[in-house]
Order: structure tokens, then sequence, then C-alpha cells
């Protein structure tokens, strides 16, 4: 018999039960499209963060408090650690530095209140050496930061949330019931899909240090070098002041880190990564279970048609084209889910998930597509090996 001739008893064997087969191959379609689908939110989820952090710039560094060794007592960053940084004597090649101090607060207007995302108090250097430039009215000032003015510069999303269209500017908003001016809104940056880069707001560092922190530790410095060709130079000197301020010595690991931002890159697109093959390996559960779902269906399919396979078997038919046919048709069952399950991840990625727009990845439709089909032929072998096996005689004298 030749192949032709298998796939064609094949094809009409699952035609004659049509609303079985389409309800065995939405498992396997079910399978496919979720590993194609979360592999592809996950793979959005890492360029969008590439895109985020590279927006920031090449030469820009971030120094974060962490916990010291056990020979050395941890010391918070402070201001003064921020100005020894500023120090063009002792650390030439950076550009600017700006402290960061971070609070969560809830800014409200008229009666309308939204939680923002992240409530931020720092120097005027802060928007250039983020690429946080103003869209509208203007950033505060250094004289601002030394008076200690309640002025705000306020990111896209708060403005919509507060203001709904209208113009912000100049306007009094209340943070935690304390009342700041509006002097200027950001452009819009977008999301990263993990965090809203235009849900903000930014104040003078000590406005908002006497007014929601306190002014003790700083959350972090925000390092500019002078160009990306001197960012170790500049790393090297921020390590340099700071272990000499804090008393870090010999062996003892420095209760600070200092990071670029391609190690910053690399931290958090492991981290996604990691989570995508996670719930890539929970998807594959249903491809699996599609599998069983197979199995079952075909046995079935063989109990169903003994006499068949008995009538076929008495006319000479061999044990290999018995087998070939229920192979092929648990083949074809697997290959018509997969089909199905690439068409539906792809329609599923053109919508936005959480500000992530997926982008589907040729590897992981023809990996997914291929377990479907090796699925198939692993999953139909036990029950066209027990269909080869039937004897005539008894296939024949099957009720």
């Amino acid at each position: 018999m030749s192949v032709f001739e298998v796939l064609r008893f094949a094809v009409k064997g699952l035609l004659a039960n049509k609303m079985r087969s389409v309800l065995t191959t939405l498992g396997i379609s079910i399978g496919v499209a979720a590993v194609i689908l979360l592999t592809a939110v996950g793979n959005g989820a890492s360029k969008a963060i590439e895109n985020s952090i590279a927006g920031l710039g090449t030469n820009l560094l971030t120094v974060s408090p962490m916990r010291a060794g056990a020979a050395t007592a941890p010391r918070p960053l402070s201001t003064t650690d921020a100005e020894a940084l500023a120090d063009k004597r002792i650390a030439p090649d950076i550009k600017s530095v700006s402290p960061v101090v971070a609070a969560q607060a809830t800014a409200t207007y008229r009666g309308t209140s939204h939680s923002v995302g992240q409530v931020v108090g720092t120097r005027p250097s802060y928007f250039d050496a983020t690429s946080s430039p103003v869209g509208s009215g203007a950033a505060f000032s250094d004289s601002d930061v030394t008076e200690a003015r309640k002025v705000v510069v306020i990111g896209q999303t708060v403005a919509q949330e507060l203001f709904a269209g209208d113009d912000p500017l100049g306007k009094q908003i209340q943070l935690n019931n304390i009342p700041f001016t509006v002097a200027g809104v950001l452009a819009q940056k977008g999301s990263s899909g993990l965090q809203n880069a235009d849900d903000t707001v930014v104040a003078p560092l000590t406005t908002l240090q006497y007014a929601l922190t306190g002014t003790g530790s700083l959350s972090q410095v925000i390092v500019q070098a002078e160009s990306a060709e001197v960012i170790t130079a500049a790393q090297n000197q921020i390590t340099a002041v700071l272990n000499q301020r804090h008393g870090i010595t010999g062996s003892a690991t420095s209760d600070f880190r200092v990071q670029n931002q391609q190690q910053l890159l690399s931290a958090r697109t492991q981290a996604v990564e990691v989570f995508t093959t996670l719930l890539a390996a929970v998807a594959g559960i249903s491809l699996l279970v599609g599998g069983i779902g197979i199995t079952n269906i075909m046995l079935v399919t063989v109990t169903e048609r003994i006499r068949e396979i008995g009538i076929r078997k008495a006319i000479g038919a061999p044990r290999g084209a018995i087998s070939g046919q229920f192979l092929a048709e648990a083949t074809l069952l697997s290959m018509v889910g997969g089909a199905m399950g690439v068409l539906v991840g792809w329609l599923g990625s053109r919508f936005s998930f959480s500000g992530i727009q997926p982008e589907v990845l040729p590897s992981s439709v023809a990996l997914a597509f291929g377990v479907s089909v090796l699925i198939g032929l692993f999953f139909g072998s036990y029950p066209a090996s027990r269909a080869a096996r039937l004897r005539p005689i008894e296939a024949l004298r099957h009720e």
C-alpha cells in the first residue's frame, strides 16, 4: 500500500467522526497557542526593558545601597556621599550626580485621586541624566531644592488621571494631603511593561525629604559619566570614593552596588527569561495532556473499527499498512491542532498585554509545531501497534 493510500484511509477515518476529531485537535491547539503566546509575551517584555534602559543612555550608572559583609556595619547612602562624587578633583570622569529618594504617595486634585507609581525626590540634573525631558512648563531649579519649595513635575499618566485633559500647569495638587504646585509635565516616555515611566512625580530632593521621606538615607544615586568611553573609569572612581567614605578596606564587602546600564539590562532580561521559560513549561503541560487525549481517542477508534481491521487483514493488508493508517490519523490530528494553535498564537500576539507588545519568535513557532507533531507520533504509536497486532479471526468475530 502506497503512502498516498495510507493517508487517504487516514483522512477518511478522521472524517467519519468529525466532532471527535475536532475536539481532539483542540487540546493540541491550546497547548501550541499557549507556548507561542507566552514566549512572545516574554520576548516582548525583554524588548521593552531593553528599549527602556537603552533610552536612558549608555553613560548612566546607578549606585544603590546593599547589605554589607559581616565585618563591616552597613552605612546608608547620603547626600554628602553624592556631593563627594560630584567633586571633579577626585572623580574627573563623572559629569553629574543626582541623589534620589523614593516615596509612595496618593495624588489628589479636586476630589480625584490617583496612586502614583513612583514619587522621586532629586535635583535638576536628574532630568538630563535619565533622559526625562520636560514636555510643557519647566523643571524645578537648584534654588527650588535649596529653598525646599513645594513644586513638582508630573508624568503624562498622572496628568491624565488628575486633570483629564485640562492644563495642569500652575495647578495645585496634594501628595498625601501636602500641597504641591505643578511646574511642568514630562514628555511621554511610555511603558516598559513592568513599569509605567509616565506614572511618576518628580519633586525637589529637600522638599520630599522634609514632607514625606525624612532626611535620612538616599534610595539611590544616579551618576552620569562624561561619555560611554569612560564608563568603567567612572565606575572605578565611584567605588574608590564610597569605599573610602564608608570605611571599606581590604576584603570587606562594600555596602553599596554600582551598576551600569548593560548590567541592569542583563539582570532584568535574565529574570524575564527565567519567568518566560517557567510559563512556557507550564504551557507545555497542556501539550502533554493533548497527547494523552490523542491516545485515548485512538484507542477508542481502534475498538470501534476492529471488524474493519479484521476484514482488511483477511484480504491481505499487511501489519505495516494497518499501523501506518492509525499512526497517520494520530499525526494528522496533531498537525491540524498544531496549525490551529500557531494561528491562534499569532492572532493573540497582535494584542498588547499590560503594556507589553508580544513579539513572536519563528523558532518558538517551529518548536511548538514540531513538538505537536512528535506528540502525535509518540502517543499514536501504541494504538497503531495495538491495531496491527489484532488477529483477523478474532477481529471478525468482534461484536
